[in-house]
């Protein structure tokens, strides 16, 4: 299997020159870093202990943000490596302003460039964190006699079935972690079953995440909210803006100063969705648009990057996608902790256990369709008022679970 795995990785490297040049055309690379996925470096390896975490985007990059900041006072490490893949995670990264952490991003899993990237930056502890596992790299770190941990592991039944598939594959690599810590019961349930040696279930990062950053509101958009009721439509997907706008459409009859934030997922899509919201005879702005906004204004759509946190304080109910028109869902805590009301689809998989949590404490309702996404955002910005009470609670969670998983950690540097 490894053999057919490196064929493939193989033809990737070959086609990488025209799949490069569409994402820079897309701006999904960087054109002056995209060289380190072929392990060119834009970092300087410091002398002494480096440890490297291994994040694929966003959401695996903020559920580790609080761990690397306590990791950074620990004098015995000189210094932090994280990885990720996207763009966007890049970006987020540089807002930190770490004094001991560098990014770069992760190379393709080809034998032979993560042997140099292995080679250059020579870590004394791999973490990776959820469901990033690059076989290549897994190999090439056990050769070294690495360790090796998967950190706030997920492994949903979708994904178990896929990895059952490649049967001794599967196992093998899972087997050679040294230490595997599940964010849930049901990804402790599938690691079991792939024979995973040494399983430690200590809660979810997830809850830990608390860095916000706020970019204050320019004067403009003040005033415009001033008189306005907000809602807003987070981490969206194609087909999910449109029943949201067509919602906001029929809300407007009652509600005539509402105001529709998004904030889709993907922000390259910004130019697409604005044409496809047209059909809702809508005033739309652009964030990015520094002239003043219409008094009409309905449709607010947010373009740029690490400004959620802002919105998610003025908004007091939220929608979140990723859960009505696909599967799996986005994490809903950020907005819980702004003490916001939240709505979501009937898909969110890779959020259960947060979620049900987050009905328990009848934070979050689960809607299926545009007729229910209506009749409760009907009942919430006519009765809605903002509590405390759930991020105090979320808060107390997440920095026990927090100083557990950094005690395990530290253990093994």
């Amino acid at each position: 299997m490894i053999y057919i795995y490196r064929f493939l990785i193989n033809i990737i490297i070959l086609l990488s020159p025209l799949i490069i040049l569409i994402r820079l055309i897309k701006k999904k690379e960087d054109i002056k870093r995209f060289k380190e996925k072929f392990s060119f470096f834009s970092k300087k390896r410091r002398r002494g202990k480096l440890i490297w975490f291994h994040a694929a985007s966003v959401g695996e990059l903020l559920s580790i943000i609080s761990l690397i900041k306590k990791m950074e006072k620990n004098k015995k490490i000189s210094q932090i490596l994280v990885t990720t893949t996207t763009l966007t995670s890049s970006k987020l990264f540089d807002k930190f302003k770490f004094k001991k952490a560098v990014h770069q991003f992760f190379p393709i899993d080809n034998d032979s460039l993560t042997k140099k990237f292995l080679n250059y930056w020579k870590p004394s502890l791999a973490i990776f964190v959820e469901s990033e596992i690059w076989p290549n790299m897994i190999r090439n770190l056990e050769k070294k006699s690495i360790k090796k941990i998967l950190l706030n592991a997920r492994i949903s039944k979708k994904s178990y079935n896929r990895w059952k598939l490649l049967g001794t594959f599967s196992k093998d690599l899972f087997k050679s972690f040294d230490l595997t810590m599940p964010q849930n019961t049901e990804s402790k349930v599938y690691l079991n079953k792939l024979k995973v040696k040494k399983i430690k279930f200590l809660g979810n990062l997830k809850f830990a995440q608390n860095d916000f950053f706020y970019n204050n509101p320019n004067y403009i958009f003040k005033k415009f909210i001033k008189t306005k009721k907000l809602w807003c439509a987070l981490s969206t997907h194609p087909g999910e803006e449109g029943l949201c706008s067509s919602v906001q459409a029929q809300l407007l009859k009652k509600f005539k100063n509402l105001v529709l934030i998004i904030i889709p997922r993907h922000v390259e899509r910004i130019k697409n969705l604005s044409r496809e919201l047209s059909q809702f005879n809508l005033k739309q702005h652009i964030h990015s648009d520094n002239r003043s906004i219409h008094k009409n204004t309905k449709i607010y759509i947010v373009d740029t990057y690490g400004e959620t946190n802002s919105f998610l304080n003025m908004c007091k109910i939220v929608f979140i996608g990723k859960s009505l028109t696909t599967d799996g869902g986005q994490n809903p805590l950020e907005a819980a902790r702004h003490n916001c009301s939240i709505l979501h689809g009937p898909n969110v998989s890779n959020f259960s256990e947060i979620y049900k949590f987050l009905n328990k404490e009848r934070i979050s309702y689960k809607i299926n369709g545009h007729r229910q996404l209506y009749k409760k955002l009907e009942f919430l910005l006519a009765n809605k008022k903002k509590s405390s009470k759930i991020k105090n609670r979320i808060n107390k969670i997440g920095n026990n679970i927090l100083t557990k998983n950094f005690k395990v950690i530290e253990s093994l540097i």
